[in-house]
């Protein structure tokens, strides 16, 4: 297949195409930090080998752009990105496959578990299938598919085994910090006050129950947090989609480019694709072990 029409490792057909095109992921992002910062080795890692303190916007902006190469990027920009972060932790000797695999999840339940919370169409089967999807992305950080993940009910219990590992220690207190009043230019910090705390309070608020025991602070009740990340996601999509592509590195739009209009993300689309999967095996269980499997799309 040339290049120009090269769906790359998920494709327009995948969950993960759709999903990952919504803007609630900006809030989801900032909970899988949260989230991740709850394990002490892997925070530890961060905070010894990386310059999370002195560059903690370009890590950020450099994982958006991760994610966005691998879902919408050709699979020969995937796998190029996919190397470079490989080639970096061995470097950095952050590359034990227990912590990539708890990046991994935490990241995974992340996106789940705010999308589906905040309306976005997801039936149990879809949900599946986005955890399985993303047993692509797991490969391409250095982990073997195979002991990743694939259902809902699988990544719940993951969490249940990893939940005694976790705590809040001053790494996870230093990320915490930089989450909630991060360094910014003075004359932005009228825009970091009115705007970004509310998205970190939100993100915060989304996480489940046991982490927001471990650091401390209380949130409000999780039906509430539901109906409010059910708000901001009607608010944030009421931007035309276009308009908010248009913002760097703009992989939505070089992928349409690449491939056709018909290839633009959009819910809809797994509205029709509902019946046939949720008909199947494989459809995710109802537990209480992880958080994104506790969340039926509203309505």
């Amino acid at each position: 297949m040339s290049a120009d029409r090269d769906p790359g490792l998920f494709g327009p057909e995948s969950v993960t195409w759709q999903m990952h095109g919504d803007p609630v992921m900006w809030v989801a992002g900032v909970r899988a930090l949260y989230l991740q910062a709850l394990h002490p080795r892997a925070v530890r890692g961060v905070m010894i080998n990386s310059d999370f303190r002195k560059d903690a916007w370009g890590r950020l902006m450099r994982t958006a752009d991760f994610v966005g190469t691998i879902t919408y990027g050709t699979s020969a920009a995937a796998e190029h990105a996919g190397a470079r972060v490989r080639r970096i932790h061995r470097m950095l000797g952050v590359d034990d496959p227990e912590l990539l695999l708890w990046v991994h999840c935490a990241e995974t339940d992340s996106y789940l578990s705010v999308a589906r919370r905040s309306g976005f169409p997801l039936s149990e089967a879809q949900a599946d299938r986005y955890v399985a999807e993303h047993r692509e992305s797991a490969r391409l950080v250095g982990l073997d598919p195979a002991r990743v993940p694939a259902t809902t009910a699988e990544l719940a219990a993951y969490f249940s085994a990893v939940r005694p590992a976790l705590a809040a220690g001053d790494d996870a207190r230093t990320v915490d910090d930089f989450l909630r009043r991060p360094p910014i230019h003075p004359l932005l910090v009228p825009a970091r006050e009115l705007l970004w705390r509310r998205v970190a309070a939100l993100a915060y608020n989304a996480l489940p129950a046991y982490a927001h025991e471990l650091y401390g602070r209380p949130a409000p009740p999780p039906d509430r947090v539901t109906r409010q990340l059910g708000a901001t996601g009607r608010a944030l999509r009421r931007i035309p989609a276009r308009l908010r592509w248009q913002l760097p590195p703009g992989h939505i739009l070089k992928a349409m480019a690449r491939l056709g209009p018909g290839s633009r993300p959009a819910p809809y689309k797994l509205r029709s694709q509902a019946a046939i999967l949720d008909g199947g095996p494989g459809r995710a269980q109802q537990t209480d072990g992880g958080d994104s499997t506790r969340w039926r799309t509203p309505g």
